[in-house]
């Protein structure tokens, strides 16, 4: 149905059709226009004064209210007409409430003062019993069309609500699906090597520190929002994946791997990132958070200074989020204990990283963990490395992030 056939609908359906208050001290009149009014079905209240108007507007609850008034302007004593019209005007509760002038005044002013207060009709004394039934109905339908369209408003934003909370929940599952999903996958390196205990959720605290610092510099700023510092922290689980493809006797070796077995070892980054790409061209899509786990994978072990592998990029072709990563993962894997050599302390590791800087590491990342020392041995210390202690290390990480 039509919005003016329901407005028809409406209104041709009321019994009585309305209900109006007459505020006139001229009793001649008052009387005059509620005999009219009741005669055509509507429910008529008559008061003498601007006072007595709100007084009664006072008493009555929302469901009581006038659905419109008539309203004389020259009142006698007390406020007048243009007054009660400003006070209900500025009521949060009566504002809705239409206001129709009565005068008997012939002043072309008033009538611009009455419309520009926000009356919707000026009715001139003697007043014509068809003028004032003319009038009222219209006024009465356009308030009912007002009503409907503000009580369709209000259906249609708790609909929108109930849509937006139920696509919210679903995008918090997909989201925790998804975290859960990454943080299973790099566990499958924890599962062959137990050494690496907690360092996935160690260096991903270390680099999202990293990031939110290096936000506040201008030269950052731009790449590192918070949709790509979130983006950071859940791809950087994935850094190490390719180790799931090296031999056990070289990721297991309890000692140091000789040149060749480094060189093998040295593979894991393309084969994580050749893995993770190769799962997109089969699912037939590009993830940014998956692209951006390639990157990690495949270029967090590359230097500053040209020297790293497995492309020996330099300086800025080295993508951010790898040079965020390169400065978490030594830091971690330093202060860490191995089988072939006992962990370095906090400050030893923090000397290491700071005679990299512009070597090993881009100096402006190498700069903010110097900065953020304290943050890093405090991530350091809420993750240590007990396997049993998974499940903890898993809450902890989401309560940080």
């Amino acid at each position: 149905m039509s919005t003016a056939r329901l407005l028809s609908a409406r209104v041709a359906d009321a019994d009585p059709p309305g209900s109006i208050l007459v505020v006139d001290d001229d009793p001649v009149t008052c009387g005059m226009i509620g005999v009219l009014l009741g005669a055509a079905g509507y429910q008529v209240s008559e008061v003498e004064s601007g006072e007595a108007a709100l007084a009664q507007l006072a008493e009555r609850d929302s469901v009581l209210l006038p659905d419109l008034v008539l309203l004389d302007i020259e009142l006698g004593q007390g406020i007048d007409g243009f007054e009660v019209c400003r006070r209900l005007k500025r009521s949060s509760a009566w504002h809705h409430i239409p206001v129709i002038f009565v005068t008997g005044s012939s002043d072309p002013s008033y009538e611009q003062e009455g419309l520009s207060i926000g009356a919707v009709d000026y009715i001139n004394k003697p007043v014509s019993p068809p003028i004032v039934l003319a009038r009222v109905h219209t006024h009465l339908m356009l308030k009912a069309a007002n009503d409907m369209l503000q009580d369709r408003n209000h259906l249609l934003e708790i609909e929108l609500q109930h849509r937006y909370k139920e696509i919210q929940m679903r995008t918090d599952e997909l989201r925790v699906s998804r975290e859960v999903t990454m943080v299973a996958l790099a566990s499958l390196t924890e599962i062959r090597d137990n050494e690496t205990g907690a360092h996935i959720f160690r260096t991903q605290h270390y680099v999202r520190a990293l990031a939110t610092h290096l936000r506040d510099d201008p030269r950052f700023a731009a790449a590192l929002d918070d949709e790509m510092i979130d983006r950071m922290f859940s791809a950087a689980t994935l850094h190490d994946i390719g180790k799931v493809g090296i031999p056990d006797r070289i990721l297991l070796k309890p000692a140091q791997l000789d040149a060749q077995e480094f060189e093998i070892m040295k593979t894991h980054t393309t084969l994580g990132a050749n893995a993770i790409e190769n799962a997109q061209l089969i699912a037939g899509t590009h993830e940014p958070l998956l692209d951006m786990a390639v990157q990690i994978a495949r270029y967090h072990h590359e230097k500053w200074d040209g020297s790293g592998y497995p492309c020996g990029l330099s300086g800025e072709a080295i993508p951010l989020a790898a040079r965020l990563m390169a400065v978490a993962d030594v830091y971690d894997a330093l202060i860490s204990e191995r089988v072939y050599r006992r962990a370095l302390s906090h400050e030893q590791a923090l000397a290491i990283i700071s005679a990299g800087r512009g070597q090993h590491f881009d100096p402006a990342v190498a700069d903010a963990m110097i900065t953020l020392e304290a943050d890093f041995r405090r991530i350091a210390s809420c993750f240590p490395d007990h396997a049993e202690q998974l499940a903890e290390l898993r809450q902890r990480s989401h309560q940080l992030a």
